[in-house]
């Protein structure tokens, strides 16, 4: 007889249901691609599927929404960066049955503050007149906060995908979105839990425009970075950014609080 006898296994014991993975579908900002995800998607888990909209293959706005429309799930958890949030915003209000949640990430939805838009009307007619030599130093500064100015790991980042996407995309998306309607009034119609990340030292999007957003919708949650982050969240805190997301998707019952976010609910 053996010493150590093997443990019963009991054959009649359920196997483990898998957990099911939980798909989002992520929209990039100007002249960005899937690439501006790639320090956030590590950070999600194996649980969270992560599909990308090729905004980039679009040259209109109509184009652009027909993108979303084609390459996002049915009942979507939808993810925006920027101008993918403005659209992603769009998108939710003209199909509200087809998204189950929102991520809008350094966006207002009022549209561009007038000195970016004018800073964008002086891109568009240099363009138009010259060669496209990527992501200036002065542009980083306004897209960046000053701590990661030398972080050669983003600012690399964001100038590969300036050069790889090019001129003609910069000119599509700055001359079809220059022009964005105020939605903040159409907030309300959204009945969907919507999570708001923003930073407060973003140079292009006031971080005051994110608490009005979040103060009109229906179910919000809003979480505000306060230190060392600039407008390309993503890239630059994308474990702050993870840890919100993680904590919204999961969250069946909105009005929790996730970590040092505010909530919002009517």
């Amino acid at each position: 007889m053996p010493l150590f006898a093997r443990p019963m296994t009991d054959v009649n014991s359920p196997t483990p249901t898998p957990q099911p993975r939980t798909r989002v579908d992520c929209i990039p900002g100007t002249l960005c691609d899937a690439r501006m995800w790639s320090r956030l998607t590590p950070l999600l888990g194996d649980n969270i599927d992560v599909q990308h909209v090729p905004l980039h293959e679009a040259r209109t706005r109509a184009q652009m929404q027909a993108l979303i429309a084609s390459r996002s799930a049915e009942a979507s958890h939808l993810v925006g960066f920027s101008l993918g949030a403005y659209l992603a915003l769009e998108h939710a209000l003209a199909h509200p049955q087809r998204v189950k949640s929102l991520t809008l990430v350094a966006n207002s939805a009022r549209g561009l503050q007038p000195e970016e838009i004018a800073a964008r009307q002086r891109i568009v007619a240099m363009l138009e007149r010259n060669a496209y030599a990527g992501i200036t130093r002065q542009r980083l500064r306004e897209l960046l906060h000053p701590s990661h100015l030398d972080d050669g790991a983003i600012t690399g980042l964001i100038r590969q995908m300036g050069l790889d996407l090019g001129k003609d995309v910069l000119l599509a998306q700055f001359i079809t979105t220059i022009d964005r309607p105020d939605l903040m009034a159409r907030l309300a119609e959204l009945e969907c839990p919507v999570l708001i990340v923003g930073a407060e030292n973003d140079k292009l999007v006031h971080p005051g425009n994110l608490r009005a957003m979040a103060a009109r919708l229906p179910q919000a949650t809003l979480h505000m970075i306060g230190d060392d982050c600039g407008h390309m969240v993503p890239l630059e805190a994308p474990a702050v950014l993870a840890e919100a997301m993680l904590a919204f998707l999961a969250d069946d019952a909105p009005g929790r609080t996730i970590g040092a976010a505010a909530q919002f609910q009517r």
